[in-house]
């Protein structure tokens, strides 16, 4: 039978959770520790080869225990631009590997909470910089209607800052350009090369030459946190763009970087260009009729040289013909 995560990663960044649908009785939240007491989720920094302990809260808010399978797995960035995290049967290689519950299944007796602690084990050769996953708590049941088992999970959000060079980077790759009827639209790919979630500001222009002409794009929005790896599609409309020729697209992507305190970095920005063609109709239309006009010219010139040639070698050959009989006549 067929199985359909309907209820993701409801936790995954505010604590308590509520029930995501009349299915889900229980909540999860982060413990209150010497590490932190009321904190959205859990971070840490951490050095390669060492290991934390901390803890996951699930409380039932049912009438009914629930039996929960408990696991953790890394984390990525949805078409959607939300966090997830893999399912149970997919291999992670970072928290979904480094991160241990005590215990695989937990029971909760309603309106009970039990503790379920962890281990963060370090490996020796991490690779620096951010990882992100979760640890996730899913119950799978039979929907008789649908025929096909339901998983509702329940998960909080894990991001680990291994010690070491941290080297934020994005790129923006396959910029392209293109105009049509006053408008242009910017399309490029931000990529993260470096080791840390970072998110970007932006900015898009298109100009005419020399600068000249020059349109901002406005309400552009803003890129999801990526992480280390990732990349994301932007596709940028400009209205009121003056058809100047050769356009000249510019994107400027400044990558944002946030420290464990919560401040945000602004980084060195990166920008990237593109050019396309943009006739104004006037002039289009103008080109084709002399184009047109040009093609004209050119049948007619052959039509008018092969005319001239065919009356010359008709003179040509009534001219040999003449002599050939005059010859005879002379003999």
């Amino acid at each position: 039978m067929k199985t359909v995560v309907v209820a993701l990663l409801a936790a995954l960044a505010i604590p308590p959770v509520q029930a995501a649908d009349g299915d889900v009785t229980w909540t999860v939240r982060t413990a209150s520790n010497s590490l932190g007491a009321t904190r959205s989720s859990f971070g840490y920094d951490v050095s390669p080869g060492t290991t934390t302990s901390d803890a996951m809260v699930v409380a039932n808010k049912g009438t009914e225990a629930v039996n929960l399978k408990v696991y953790t797995a890394d984390g990525y960035t949805t078409d959607a631009g939300q966090l997830d995290l893999l399912t149970g049967d997919k291999k992670s290689k970072a928290i979904g590997a480094w991160v241990r519950p005590t215990s695989t299944a937990v029971t909760v007796a309603p309106g009970r909470t039990v503790e379920v602690p962890f281990t963060i084990t370090v490996p020796a050769d991490a690779t620096p910089g951010d990882h992100v996953g979760g640890i996730v708590t899913s119950l799978t049941a039979p929907d008789k209607t649908a025929n096909v088992n339901v998983e509702r999970r329940l998960g909080i959000k894990i991001k680990l800052r291994v010690a070491g060079d941290l080297a934020p980077a994005l790129a923006i790759e396959n910029l392209d350009a293109d105009y049509h009827d006053g408008s242009a639209t910017v399309s490029y790919t931000i990529h993260n090369t470096g080791n840390a979630v970072q998110t970007a500001s932006q900015a898009v222009t298109v100009s005419g030459p020399f600068g000249w002409f020059r349109a901002d794009a406005t309400g552009i929005v803003t890129p999801p946190e990526l992480l280390p790896g990732e990349s994301w599609q932007v596709k940028v409309p400009i209205s009121n763009v003056t058809p100047a020729l050769l356009l000249t697209a510019t994107a400027t992507v400044t990558p944002l970087l946030t420290d464990a305190s919560g401040s945000t970095t602004a980084l060195n920005p990166v920008t990237a260009t593109a050019t396309t063609w943009a006739f104004p109709w006037m002039i289009t239309l103008l080109v084709a009729v002399l184009i047109a006009l040009v093609i004209l010219v050119v049948v007619l010139n052959r039509k008018r040289r092969a005319r001239r040639k065919e009356r010359e070698d008709e003179r040509v050959r009534e001219a040999v013909e003449q002599a050939l009989r005059e010859k005879d006549t002379a003999h």
